[in-house]
């Protein structure tokens, strides 16, 4: 669907491509932004009829999928994943980190350290996890800008295992758990048949030994933990059990945490500024998503599990053949003047002129190459350059053969695969 904006800017209904393209034809509207497509109609609509829709979101690690869903037709209108880049924005930290921990060690101006005398606020997240909260309110604010949105459906929390196997269990024992004055040790003795998981020994003393180190990614969870003899603990060493020659041991590990550890510390967060918004918050579980999903008999995507996320999903789901946007967060560029290699030495120093023959870093253009080995339409996220050849996916382009499309906000755009439906 495309989105529509009155004159005064006052979110409409969406409407059909074709209803869109008719509009435009005739010279009732224009086109107000590319990404996502949306058009503005020339005159002023009064008392309109916007009915009910709900913006759903399933966040996630690396993608958080969106769906604006209308309530009273079961249609989905609207579907984007967005890629975050947390991962990149801690690599950036953890270079800059480097490069100034050794000038202090080099003979260069001396640089006090800082990191004794801040102190961080309550609820403080890092950045690479609060970027995750950023790019997801900011898109919440947009398309409620572009689209009258009513209400908000956010996965918020997983299964409750403990609530799962005992409905009752409340109070003192619920905090505490199931394997509270359980000793971890004897739970692996039982679990492992108190023998060397590797071996098979008996009768000898065995050591809890993690089946992915901790040097390598693991955990001190249950679930990684295993029991070997001295002997084959030592011969492991560093290596997974995989590595070991042990494939079935290391399937019962399950992968590690930091990805889920990443959406449990920014979903209470996320959750706050949405209800900040102002438009009612609907929660719901993991489990009940999967059970909607599976109701509607419906592929696993992000931006379907968006659609089918608390108990507010239609009954009968529509879907149709909806390409998704795919939005990948590039950020805003950065302030370093002078680019370096991963030692730290200059290799490349950067103009302050941001702008260079109208286009900037990040604007999305569409380039027509009349001829020569790439001629045809080539469409794609700009680079500029101090001369007159830019970078176009991983061409060089000259900017006169370029016509901007979407000046850079921070994201890229792509459209993504439509999802296979049943016959």
């Amino acid at each position: 669907m495309v989105f529509v904006l009155d004159t005064f800017f006052q979110p409409l209904a969406p409407t059909t491509p074709r209803r869109a393209r008719i509009l435009l034809n005739k010279g009732k509207a224009a086109i107000f932004r590319r990404y996502p497509f949306t058009i503005i109609l020339k005159r002023v609509v009064k008392n309109p009829n916007t009915g009910k829709r709900r913006l759903k979101i399933d966040p996630g690690s690396k993608t958080t999928g969106i769906a604006i869903v209308n309530q009273e037709t079961g249609e989905v209108e609207f579907a984007a994943e967005l890629q975050h880049r947390g991962h990149q924005i801690k690599s950036d930290l953890e270079s800059r980190r480097v490069i100034r921990r050794s000038r202090r060690s080099r003979k260069t101006r001396y640089r006090k350290p800082r990191f004794l005398n801040r102190t961080k606020p309550k609820g403080w997240l890092a950045p690479s996890l609060m970027s995750r909260v950023y790019n997801i309110t900011t898109w919440v604010k947009r398309l409620r800008n572009l689209c009258p949105i009513q209400a908000i459906s956010m996965e918020l929390v997983r299964f409750d295992m403990q609530k799962m196997q005992n409905p009752e269990i409340d109070g003192i024992e619920y905090q505490q758990g199931e394997l509270f004055g359980y000793e971890v040790r004897e739970y692996l003795l039982e679990k492992w048949g108190r023998k060397c998981a590797y071996c098979g020994a008996e009768n000898t003393p065995l050591e809890v030994e993690h089946i992915i180190p901790k040097v390598r990614g693991g955990s001190n969870r249950v679930s990684n933990l295993t029991l070997a003899c001295v002997p084959c603990n030592l011969k492991k060493g560093s290596q997974t059990a995989l590595e070991f020659g042990y494939p079935l041991i290391q399937a019962q590990a399950k992968k590690p945490l930091r990805d889920a550890a990443a959406v449990n510390a920014t979903r209470w967060k996320l959750y706050e500024r949405l209800q900040a918004i102002g438009l009612p918050v609907e929660v719901g579980t993991g489990g009940r998503t999967k059970f909607n999903r599976r109701q509607q008999d419906l592929p696993k995507t992000h931006w379907l599990d968006a659609a089918c996320v608390g108990e507010s999903t239609p009954q009968d789901l529509k879907v149709g053949a909806i390409k998704p946007l795919v939005i990948t967060a590039k950020g805003y560029g950065n302030r370093q003047m002078c680019g370096t290699d991963k030692y730290g030495f200059p290799i490349r120093h950067r103009t302050r002129q941001k702008k260079s023959f109208g286009f900037q870093t990040g604007d999305m253009v569409r380039a027509i190459i009349p001829k020569g080995k790439y001629t045809g339409t080539h469409i794609g996220r700009v680079t500029i350059r101090n001369r007159p050849s830019f970078r176009l996916n991983r061409l060089d382009v000259h900017p006169k053969y370029l016509q901007a499309l979407h000046k850079a906000d921070g994201y890229s755009y792509q459209g993504g695969a439509p999802i296979p439906l049943h016959a």
